[in-house]
């Protein structure tokens, strides 16, 4: 009986040193910015030894670098239940909470770091910022009018505003975007100039416009013999957006293209990606598609950037007006009436029909949960099933929900994109679910390819070209961002 004592703790002595030993590795990993081997090097650890609140606790950072914010979530609320002593479980669970746009949540955790580290001045700052927020938002809530929505775009007078004669950049013709205009405008920002802020708010009266005529749900025709490309994130990469058409073409009646979603955010070029997608879109209409993402929401634009360098480069007026435009764009596309194309995946419910989807109220913010939540935020699973979100938002859902989805809807795949991927791309599901991100080099750390997708009307079978990050303006990713999550980037 003693000796089985000993052993029992010899055993345990084992995994106490094999705990360590393993959360020292993935440190490692963590600092080269390989975050999902630090993962599950942490995992690992906390197999070995689940008593210490530190693993969870690096754990929880790990998952908040790669956005798993759900995960990140629970691993901060075990390191806290584990030791209430362990402050950082605090910082991250008030950063998992920051992330998913629960801002009072994440308060009454900085709010008590302050009271247990009152001379600590990080905790202190971050409280005071955090406390703006919440007040901002109460403020806002207490004066805005039961069912009467602001509307900034009433609000512009573009008759008002005069081009200095010192303006050399490009200007519309009559009133509208040309071949000609966007080229300049390429080159404008390849310069890091600045578009006119009347043409800018030109052509986001023009687009809302035409959105708020569109369905939620598109219908595009693709022609036997012609070429169709499908883009994922972009995230504020201005010239890996020019590198894609560098590579396939500007696009053209003859070279359309579908970018599906979270144009903006995170990378300090956002406002050039989003007016020269909006440009496109003015210019070709009808061969030239947006998507909406789950960047595009005012709680993600705060927070990770796109609302700071809207308000630096332009106007807050500008931010919200943006705002509403993104609240019109669509939520998926349906090609050739076989391949369904959303930013982030499938449904909790087995019943979905395009029918449905197609007649989703969009002009909000997106909810937490339903439909219109789930085509932003959720994310395929390699089991079968479905389970909780590892962002805390959506669904995560497996290859028997994708087969049900399609057979329902008489679909062929689903495209969708949301997540970075090593290679840009990824096809899961016995090949009925492709994932398609384009911001190659993600926040100039993760080390990934970029990807997009051609396809062709009489066969519709993807093809993957795959690129490198080229080099950018030194602007740092997450430079606009809330002060509160400059360091999760």
């Amino acid at each position: 009986m003693n000796s089985e004592v000993k052993e029992n703790c010899v055993m345990s002595q084992e995994n106490v040193d094999a705990g360590e030993r393993l959360k020292s590795e993935a440190n490692e990993y963590f600092k080269k910015q390989n975050y999902n081997a630090a993962i599950e090097l942490y995992s690992k650890a906390i197999e070995a030894n689940p008593t210490v609140a530190i693993y969870y606790g690096n754990r929880s950072f790990a998952y908040l670098k790669t956005e798993c914010f759900g995960y990140a979530l629970a691993d901060a609320s075990k390191a806290i239940e584990l030791d209430k002593s362990y402050v950082k479980g605090f910082y991250r669970r008030a950063a998992a909470h920051m992330s998913l746009g629960k801002f009072k949540e994440a308060l009454k955790d900085y709010e008590y770091v302050t009271k247990v580290r009152p001379n600590d001045k990080d905790a202190k700052t971050k409280y005071t910022e955090c406390n703006k927020i919440v007040k901002k938002l109460a403020f806002e809530k207490a004066i805005s009018v039961e069912d009467t929505k602001k509307n900034i775009a009433s609000t512009i007078n573009l008759d008002a505003m005069t081009i200095e004669n010192e303006y050399t950049g490009p200007e519309l013709e009559d009133g509208k975007v040309t071949l000609q205009f966007m080229k300049e405008l390429m080159e404008l920002y390849k310069n890091q100039g600045k578009l006119h802020r009347k043409y800018a708010y030109k052509i986001l009266l023009d687009v809302k416009a035409y959105f708020m005529k569109q369905p939620s749900l598109i219908d595009v025709e693709i022609g036997s013999e012609n070429k169709f490309t499908v883009c994922g994130d972009i995230h504020g990469q201005f010239y890996d957006l020019m590198n894609i058409f560098s590579l396939n073409g500007l696009p053209s009646e003859t070279n359309p293209y579908l970018f599906n979603g979270d144009f903006v955010d995170r990378g300090s070029f956002s406002v050039e990606c989003i007016f020269t997608l909006f440009g496109f879109k003015l210019l070709f209409p009808d061969y030239f598609f947006m998507s909406r993402g789950n960047h595009e929401s005012a709680t993600m634009n705060q927070m990770y950037g796109f609302d700071g360098e809207v308000k630096a480069k332009y106007t807050a007026q500008m931010a919200e007006l943006f705002t509403e435009v993104y609240n019109w764009l669509p939520l998926a596309h349906c090609l050739n009436k076989r391949v369904l194309v959303m930013h982030g995946g499938l449904f909790t419910r087995d019943d979905v029909t395009l029918g449905e989807i197609g007649k989703i109220d969009r002009n909000r913010q997106p909810p937490e949960d339903g439909p219109m939540c789930e085509l932003l935020w959720s994310d395929p699973q390699p089991q079968n099933g479905r389970a909780p979100s590892k962002r805390g938002v959506g669904c995560q859902f497996g290859p028997d929900v994708t087969k049900k989805f399609l057979e329902l809807n008489k679909l062929d795949y689903i495209i969708r994109s949301h997540e970075v991927k090593n290679n840009g791309y990824e096809v899961a599901h016995d090949g009925k679910c492709i994932t398609v991100f384009s911001a190659p080099n993600y926040c100039d750390t993760m080390g990934n390819q970029g990807a997009f997708i051609t396809l062709k009307g009489k066969d519709m079978e993807p093809k993957f070209t795959t690129y490198e990050a080229v080099a950018h303006p030194n602007v740092k990713p997450m430079a606009y961002a809330h002060s509160l999550l400059s360091l999760m980037c």
